[in-house]
């Protein structure tokens, strides 16, 4: 392709963009296809000549679109947003355009310096303490990892790298029931074991870990010979939005001389609003590491998934690995290679850039705040349905119900609803119970797109049961 080509064919599908989220409230939000539909639609062997540019475009709207499920549809209640931000998106066509690898500082010094900087900016806007540093990462899944092998390292003495972790015990990591996970597949990567992550359960309203079952839990690991590592907390749980008490978790954490993670991903967002922090952030200031995503409620270009550090050193001595290829020489320089898993880094930090120049920091809290609001209003109009039962009250923006029946009944209603495609909803699992989640949060739902979806569960219901 010569770049003239380049630049017709980028115009159009900038304008196909553009016409794709006007349309969205048009389309089903989730893929109506069934398994194989795509496949079977696609030449099994690669061309061996060059196609037209007109005819991967048309295959990609016939065969491709109609297999999408809508992310960034106003009615995608399901999971937690991927949410993209025209600005932000507009960021990552400049950084896709410029392909830069920006391993270390002098790969690209305006990337690792712009990133310290808008890391920075969300720690003022968070509310963090002046101290904490910070890497951005691929997703929450990596935060966490590196969180876990850095407890590991520190607890037998940063010893696994060298040596394996053949005779250095049953290290343990503690969290409560309620984390997601990707909590217990770090604990696989790290080598530590399904059987070794402590998970406790919780108590209260916020569904918060008991604390005295936590200390209970540790002491007897040690008196058992195993060897204490790290406690993960949680801010906004996947499945209710369970919140730990962070000041109570920390003194834990600090009397027993664990590293401490919170897992802030989906709710950290929301801590830009001043006001839930009493409830959600109280205490926060003593995590080690501290994980939020800002691709999912804050309106990133997935993905983009911050990490804070109180100390980077901890971090830095379990990944930080220097060939004579990727020294710099000059002055003291961040190379942010050494902070994370991977090797390669994408230019994330300019999406966040264009996103809080372009809204402000009172723009994008106006948008929590409505779609907390809105959750809220819609619960209301759940529980007033006849037979409906409110099984976890709204957590921020996210609540669980059942519809009158069994499991199977709740299975039945999430499947139906998704078929119906006016919504997107998912179910989980609580107190032992299939209930069916709801979230508020994808960047463009309107207050009439929210409660709409109150009807549409009456009238499925009605239709099916």
């Amino acid at each position: 392709m010569k770049w003239d080509e380049f630049e017709r064919w980028g115009e159009w599908i900038s304008h196909w963009a553009a016409e794709y989220h006007r349309t969205l409230r048009d389309r089903p939000v989730r893929a109506p296809t069934a398994p194989g539909d795509t496949a079977a639609r696609i030449a099994p062997v690669p061309p061996e000549a060059g196609e037209a540019m007109e005819a991967i475009l048309d295959d990609f709207e016939t065969i491709v679109m109609p297999g999408m499920t809508h992310w960034q549809h106003p009615r995608f209640f399901a999971y937690f947003p991927a949410n993209a931000a025209p600005p932000s998106m507009l960021a990552d066509i400049l950084v896709t355009t410029i392909a830069a690898q920006c391993m270390l500082w002098q790969t690209s010094p305006a990337a690792t310096e712009l990133e310290q900087v808008m890391v920075d900016w969300l720690r003022q806007a968070l509310g963090l303490p002046a101290g904490y540093a910070g890497v951005i990462q691929d997703s929450a899944s990596s935060a966490t990892l590196s969180a876990v092998l850095t407890m590991r390292e520190l607890a037998i003495g940063f010893s696994g790298n060298r040596e394996g972790l053949n005779a250095k015990g049953n290290m343990r990591i503690y969290c409560s029931d309620q984390v997601h996970s990707s909590i217990d597949r770090a604990c696989w990567v790290a080598g530590i074991g399904q059987q070794n992550l402590v998970k406790i359960g919780t108590t209260g309203p916020r569904h918060a870990v008991d604390v005295a079952a936590l200390q209970r839990a540790i002491a007897e690991d040690r008196a058992a010979g195993h060897v204490p590592a790290g406690i993960i907390a949680i801010t906004g749980g996947t499945g209710i939005g369970a919140s730990d008490r962070h000041g109570p978790v920390l003194e834990v954490a600090r009397r027993e001389g664990l590293y401490s993670h919170l897992d802030a991903a989906w709710a950290g967002s929301a801590m830009i609003c001043p006001e839930f922090r009493d409830d959600f952030w109280d205490g926060v200031a003593g995590f080690d590491s501290i994980v939020l995503n800002s691709h999912k409620w804050l309106g990133a270009q997935f993905d983009c998934s911050v990490q804070f550090l109180k100390d980077p050193a901890a971090q830095l001595d379990t990944l930080k690995i220097e060939p004579e290829y990727l020294k710099t020489t000059g002055g003291g320089v961040t190379n942010y290679s050494e902070w994370t898993i991977p090797l390669g880094r994408r230019f994330r930090a300019l999406k966040i850039w264009f996103l809080i120049r372009s809204y402000g920091l009172e723009g994008l809290r106006d948008r929590i705040r409505n779609h907390v609001a809105w959750a809220g209003e819609v619960c209301e109009a759940i529980r007033a349905l006849d037979g409906f039962e409110i099984v976890t009250e709204p957590i921020l923006s996210l609540f669980s119900f059942r519809a009158p029946g069994d499991d199977a009944c709740q299975q039945r209603l999430v499947d139906a609803l998704n078929n119906d495609g006016r919504i997107y909803l998912t179910q989980g699992t609580f107190g032992g119970r299939k209930v069916i989640r709801f979230q508020v949060g994808q960047f463009d739902t309107t207050r009439d797109d929210v409660m709409m979806a109150a009807d549409v569960i009456d009238e499925v219901w009605n239709r099916i049961r």
